[in-house]
C-alpha cells in the first residue's frame, strides 16, 4: 500500500505525535524524561563542537511526554521537519537501547503529523497536548504534571530552564486568558490528531495489569519461572487479552517463537 504524503503547512508549524512501537513504555523513570527534553534542548538550542551556538533547527510551541507517546507543537526553522524528527527518534532510541540493553524499534515506524495552518487550531493544541495527562488518567490537573511544557508558560524564567517559544505564544494568548482555556477541558468529541487503536492492541500497562490481576504476576519476567504447560496457557490469554507477540517477548524475555506456538 502506498503511503499517504504528509500535508504541508503554510506556517512550517505541526503538531507531531511520536508512539512506542506496539505501545510499548518508552520512559522508565525521570531520567528518561530529562533525556528526551534534553534531546529537544539541542534542537532549539543547537551548538557546534566548540560550543558556539547555531542556528535553532526549530521551535517548539509545547510538548508532552506520556508514558508510551510524545506530543510535539513544533516549527520547522534551520531544518525539515523529517531530519528533525528522525534526529530526535535515532538519539533517544540509542540511549534507552543502551540503557536497557533494548534490541530492535523502540519508535513505531512512521510518526504521525497534521499542519498547524491557523491560530485558531494553533490555541486548540496548546489545550489538548497539555490536557493530554490529565485525559491519560496520569495527573489530577495539567500544573501537577511534570512532563509537558505548560511549567514553562506559568513558571518564574529566571528559575525554570525554557525549550518552548513562550513568549512568542504569550504575545498573541495572555497569561491569564491561557491558563483559563488549558485548565478547561476540551470537548470529548474534538478530532484532533491521534493514533487509531482499531487493532485493539493492549498497552504495556494493561498486560501488566492483566497478568498480575489474573495469574499474581507481579514481574511478568517470572513466567520463565513457570511449568510450561501453565505457562502456555497464561500467554494464550495474554494474547486473546490483545498483547502482541513481540509486546510479550520483550516483558516476559520469553523467546517470539514460543509465544508464536503457545
Amino acid at each position: 500500500m502506498t503511503r499517504q504524503l504528509r500535508q504541508q503547512s503554510s506556517t512550517g508549524i505541526h503538531h507531531v505525535m511520536l508512539r512506542g512501537i506496539n505501545r510499548q513504555i518508552m520512559f522508565e523513570n525521570d531520567d528518561d524524561y530529562r533525556k528526551f527534553i534534553f534531546i529537544l534542548h539541542d534542537l532549539v538550542a543547537p551548538k557546534d563542537q566548540l560550543k558556539r551556538p547555531l542556528p535553532p533547527r526549530c521551535a517548539i510551541y509545547a510538548y508532552c511526554l506520556m508514558t508510551n507517546h510524545v506530543h510535539l507543537l513544533i516549527q520547522e526553522k534551520d531544518d525539515k521537519l523529517p531530519n528533525i524528527i528522525r534526529d530526535i527518534a535515532s538519539r533517544y532510541a540509542m540511549y534507552y537501547n543502551n540503557r536497557y540493553e533494548h534490541f530492535g524499534h523502540l519508535f513505531q515506524d512512521r510518526y504521525k503529523s497534521e499542519p498547524v495552518n491557523d491560530a485558531a487550531y494553533f490555541l486548540t493544541l496548546i489545550r489538548y497536548i497539555h490536557q493530554n495527562p490529565v485525559a491519560g488518567g496520569l495527573s489530577n490537573d495539567v500544573e501537577s504534571y511534570e512532563w509537558s511544557s505548560w511549567r514553562e508558560f506559568i513558571a518564574d524564567p529566571k528559575r525554570v530552564s525554557s525549550i518552548c517559544a513562550v513568549s512568542v505564544v504569550l504575545k498573541s494568548f495572555p497569561l491569564e486568558e491561557l491558563c483559563e482555556l488549558v485548565n478547561t477541558p476540551l470537548p470529548k468529541t474534538l478530532r484532533v490528531l491521534e493514533y487509531d487503536n482499531q487493532n485493539g492492541a493492549a498497552t504495556d500497562e494493561e498486560v501488566k495489569a492483566f497478568l498480575s490481576s489474573n495469574y499474581g504476576l507481579i514481574h511478568p519476567a517470572d513466567l520463565t519461572l513457570y511449568a510450561k504447560s501453565r505457562r502456555d496457557e497464561i500467554l494464550k490469554a495474554a494474547k486473546r487479552y490483545g498483547a502482541s507477540i513481540r509486546q510479550l517477548s520483550r516483558l516476559t524475555s520469553i523467546g517470539y517463537s514460543i509465544i508464536q506456538k503457545a
